[in-house]
Formats: C-alpha cells, sequence, structure tokens
C-alpha cells in the first residue's frame, strides 16, 4: 500500500490557502487545553494539591510561583526539540500529529491524579507535547503560502493570535468555575478533551495542506551554519536572549504574581464573585478587541507620524510592558495601605490593558518577524529560538523568585517593590532595545518554490 501524496510547496494563488481554516481551528481548540490547565496551576497547586494518602499537600505562593514559571519554561524550551525533529526528520506535519498525542496524555495525568506525582507526569508530558509543536504549527502556517498571497501572511498571523486568545478568553472564564464546583478531575479533564478535539481537526485538514518535506540533516545542518544561516541566527539572537526574556519574564506574571495579588483584593460584583483565575480572561478579552483595532486604526495613525517598522512595534510594546508594571505596583501599594478595604480585583483590567497592548505589538509582530527572517530549510528552528526565549524570560522570574526569599514567609522584594523591580528592569531593556533596533539589517525568505533565495532582496528593518 503506497503512502498517500500530499501538496509540497504551495499553489500558486492570490487566495487564501484552503488549509487555513483547520490550523485555525485546531489552535483555538488546543489554546483552550492549554490555557484552561495552565489557568489553574497556581490555584491548584496552593489550595487543592494532595498527597498519597489524600491529604492535604499545599505549596506556599513562593513555590507555587517558581514551579510555574519552571513548567513555563519547560513548554518555551521543547519547541528546539520539535524543530530539529520537523525540519530534520519527520517534516511539521507528522510532528505535530504524534506530539499531539503526547500532550492528551499530559492532560490525562493530571485529569486523574490530584498528587505532586500527577503534577510531574502530567506537566513534564503537556511541555513534550505543547512545547514541541509550537514552532512547527506556526512555522506550518507560512508554509501554506507562496510568492503571490504572502501579502495575507500579516492578515492570517493576526486570524491564528484571534484563534489562540478566542480559546484563551473561553477557557479562563469556564475551566476557574469548573475547578471551584466539580473539582480537579473535571478542570483538567475538560482541557484534554479539547486537545483530543484539536488533533483530530488537525488530522482532518491533511490533505488540504502543504506538507514541505523534511530537509534532512546534511541540508538543515550546511544551511544553518552556512553563511545565511549564521547570519540570520546573529540577527536575532540580541532581540530573542538579551530583551524578549525581560519581557517574557513580565508577561507569563499573569498567570503568577498577578493571580496572588488577585486573591488579596474584592471578588463580588453584585451576587457574583469573580475569582482571581478568572481574571486572566481580560487578557484573550482585550486581544479579541485590540488585534484588529491596532490592525485598522492605531498602526495606520502612527504610520502617518513615522513609518511603523516591525521592530519599532516591538520597541513600543516593551514600554507598554513596563507601564503595566508601574500600575500592578501602585494597586499593590493601595493593597497593603488599605489592608481592610482592598481595591476591587476589576482594578486589575487597566494593567491587563496595557500589557494586552503590549503583547500585540510585541508577540503577534515576533511571529511573522522570525518566520520571515528564518532561511526556508530552518523556518521550525527559528520560530524554536524565539520560543527558547519564553524559557529564558520564565527562568528568569524562577531564579528571581528563588533569590529574594529569605525564607518561606518572607522575601527581600515585599510587596509593590517586587512590581517595582521587573517595571525598571524592562524599562532599562527598553531604552537599550531602541539604539539595537536602529542598527538591525535584515533578509526575508518566504516558502515558494518558486523563488530562489538568492532573489529574496537585503533590507533594513529596523
Amino acid at each position: 500500500m503506497t503512502s498517500p501524496t500530499y501538496k509540497t510547496a504551495p499553489v500558486p494563488s492570490t487566495k487564501m490557502p484552503n488549509g487555513i481554516p483547520y490550523i485555525v481551528g485546531n489552535e483555538a481548540a488546543e489554546r483552550f487545553s492549554y490555557y484552561g490547565m495552565r489557568g489553574i496551576l497556581v490555584i491548584f497547586m496552593t489550595q487543592y494539591l494532595l498527597n498519597a494518602e489524600g491529604m492535604k499537600d499545599y505549596m506556599s505562593d513562593e513555590q507555587a510561583t517558581k514551579y510555574f514559571h519552571l513548567f513555563v519554561a519547560a513548554v518555551y524550551f521543547f519547541p528546539l526539540l520539535g524543530s530539529i525533529i520537523s525540519d530534520v526528520f519527520w517534516g511539521k506535519y507528522r510532528t505535530i500529529l504524534t506530539l499531539s498525542i503526547v500532550y492528551c496524555f499530559g492532560h490525562l495525568a493530571l485529569a486523574i491524579d490530584e498528587t505532586r506525582t500527577g503534577l510531574l507526569v502530567g506537566l513534564t508530558l503537556i511541555a513534550i507535547g505543547a512545547g514541541g509543536i509550537k514552532p512547527c504549527v506556526s512555522a506550518h502556517v507560512g508554509d501554506q503560502f507562496g510568492k503571490k498571497n504572502q501579502h495575507l501572511l500579516s492578515r492570517v498571523f493576526g486570524w491564528f493570535y484571534l484563534s489562540i486568545n478566542m480559546g484563551a478568553f473561553v477557557a479562563s472564564l469556564l475551566i476557574p468555575v469548573i475547578l471551584k464546583n466539580y473539582g480537579p478531575h473535571y478542570a483538567f479533564g475538560l482541557p484534554g478533551i479539547l486537545m483530543l478535539i484539536a488533533t483530530i481537526l488537525f488530522w482532518l485538514g491533511r490533505n488540504e495542506f502543504v506538507h514541505i518535506p523534511a530537509s534532512g540533516w546534511e541540508k538543515f545542518r550546511s544551511e544553518t551554519f552556512g553563511k545565511e544561516g549564521l547570519q540570520a541566527l546573529l540577527n536575532l539572537s540580541v532581540l530573542y536572549y538579551v530583551f524578549l526574556p525581560v519581557f517574557w519574564s513580565l508577561f507569563d506574571q499573569t498567570g503568577s504574581s498577578w493571580v496572588l495579588q488577585g486573591t488579596k483584593m474584592k471578588h463580588m460584583i453584585g451576587s457574583y464573585e469573580l475569582g482571581a483565575a478568572e481574571i486572566q480572561a481580560l487578557n484573550p478579552l482585550f486581544i479579541l478587541i485590540l488585534v484588529p483595532t491596532f490592525t485598522y486604526v492605531i498602526y495606520p495613525l502612527i504610520d502617518k507620524v513615522f513609518p511603523l517598522t516591525p521592530l519599532r512595534k516591538i520597541s513600543i510594546g516593551f514600554f507598554l510592558a513596563a507601564a503595566s508594571f508601574a500600575i500592578s505596583a501602585l494597586l499593590e501599594s493601595w493593597i497593603i495601605h488599605a489592608p481592610d478595604n482592598p481595591p476591587h480585583i476589576l482594578w486589575q483590567a487597566i494593567p491587563y490593558l496595557v500589557l494586552t497592548s503590549a503583547e500585540v505589538m510585541v508577540s503577534i509582530t515576533c511571529l511573522e518577524f522570525s518566520y520571515t527572517q528564518a532561511p526556508k530549510s530552518m523556518k521550525s528552528f527559528i520560530m524554536s529560538l524565539f520560543f527558547l526565549s519564553m524559557t529564558v524570560g520564565n527562568l528568569l522570574t524562577a531564579g528571581v523568585n528563588e533569590v529574594i526569599m529569605v525564607d518561606e514567609q518572607s522575601s527581600y522584594l515585599e510587596g509593590a517593590r517586587y512590581f517595582w523591580f521587573f517595571s525598571g528592569l524592562m524599562l532599562v531593556a527598553a531604552v537599550l532595545f531602541v539604539f539595537v533596533a536602529q542598527r538591525y539589517k535584515g533578509k526575508t525568505y518566504i516558502q515558494d518554490d518558486a523563488i530562489d533565495e538568492a532573489q529574496a532582496e537585503e533590507e533594513g528593518i529596523q
């Protein structure tokens, strides 16, 4: 029996590729599963964790924060492994399908075992699965486009990001309620079901996708360590490993320090209680509003003042991230000085709005920028290096939380000083990035067999 024959190059067309709806649907379901699980992790570790005898085995706030960021760091480390498997051996489609099954088993482990063992096994499998498919999925989106429809890439990456946040929005509202009313088995089980649906959706689109073949080790090695590959790595490494980690260090604290801050605030809206985990739904909700707002209103307005290049978007986003943590520091001061009458949790909507604006300008831009700056046979690998910057950022947060602990009950950065520290760190990085961005020179590569790499024009993208 012969293997099925798939398209191995983009079809010349000015229209949207046929496989895009399957990828977007898959991403919405997969992101529901990830953010639903992730959104309740800190609450689970500090309020629900049991030992083998079924007795309470809760973690402290500092322990939970540290382990949360170590998990997120692992999720963004495994793209490196997934990208090499994809680019060298299996190709993107087979890698995504296989690791998605591993991902499903991770959710199953969390759903059936409430102990630290179940937590370790489940999070390890999810880190391998979710991390391994990450660079492949975003690179797989770009692979569907050729020269004639490459102008649609920005729009599709916007849709791609909207699908991520539609899934995250629904999960952030629903899963904490399920945890509160039905417990961890159901709260972790439902994301597992959505991951299974995501895997099936991706399989259904197999005949519509462009399947770019794995390049093999020799081509991957020669291109990665050749002149153009090394130049691309050098160009992007400063962005990925000096500046972006600081941004991710702040951004991913929406699942840790911002949740813990929310537990100390007022929660009631009439007769409804808005929990600290549920408030995370503001991020994907704002994404759904801000992506079209930035695309069709804010970016065109800024463009009238000065050319809004990708690196300028990223630069502005860094300053906004610093501002968001300054606002969080002010909220923390309010909580400390009015312990009997703390602010309402809806005040967190302000830093969420500012940080989400930063996310739109940094994360979405970096997804497209990383794809276009990568030579053809190392698309997934370059994407994995982008995601690895998130690992470095979360290790930075985990490391800071380890170093500042005096003992299990106190730290050197108590209260608002903790948020001011990260705000100041991001501000310094943002100022330095302005000077680096002005000197950046890059080269654009699109996955189209009709175009030879030598025809790609060298251009300044600062």
